[in-house]
């Protein structure tokens, strides 16, 4: 079956399963759908984002999904430069370090409020198996935190922490 696209390349699929207008990629609504999708373990995650200090927890429900994106959404402009996130949709091209909003969708967040760490898919570099970014709290420049590759893909990611 072939999904119709957006101009961006993106597939369109039923909005039960999308976040910020992204649709999520087929291996993580089934990993969901079969509360598969779990915390693989602080150990795990530690293994695979060293430079990571603090607990994550990961949103392991659509509802979850959907309730810290749209909080995330609605950060002021002074915390998102802070965290170096900016919006593509505002005419200017987002490269790395820094994170689109517009192409992002959020999986992890950190335990503890303050610890300000988070793990997110990128759809920058593929609709269907976007890679897979966390916070660099580990070099902190200039004030302001900067994004880091997990994994070029979330199949990658999947597989490392053994969730399928």
């Amino acid at each position: 079956m072939v999904l119709p696209r957006r101009p961006n390349g993106i597939p369109t699929v039923h909005t039960d399963w999308q976040i910020n207008e992204l649709p999520l990629p087929g291996p993580l609504i089934r990993l969901i759908s079969s509360s598969r999708w779990r915390h693989p373990g602080d150990w795990a995650l530690r293994q695979l984002t060293p430079w990571l200090d603090d607990p994550l927890d990961f949103m392991t429900t659509i509802d979850e999904l959907r309730l810290h994106n749209r909080l995330i959404a609605q950060l002021d402009a002074d915390t998102m430069q802070f965290f170096q996130i900016g919006r593509g949709s505002a005419g200017q091209p987002i490269a790395m370090p820094w994170l689109d909003l517009d192409q992002a969708v959020f999986i992890a967040v950190c335990r503890y409020a303050g610890d300000d760490i988070a793990v997110t898919l990128d759809y920058r570099t593929s609709p269907t198996d976007p890679r897979v970014l966390a916070t660099d709290t580990a070099t902190i420049a200039q004030q302001h935190l900067s994004w880091r590759q997990v994994t070029p893909t979330l199949s990658q990611f999947i597989n490392a922490l053994h969730l399928h």
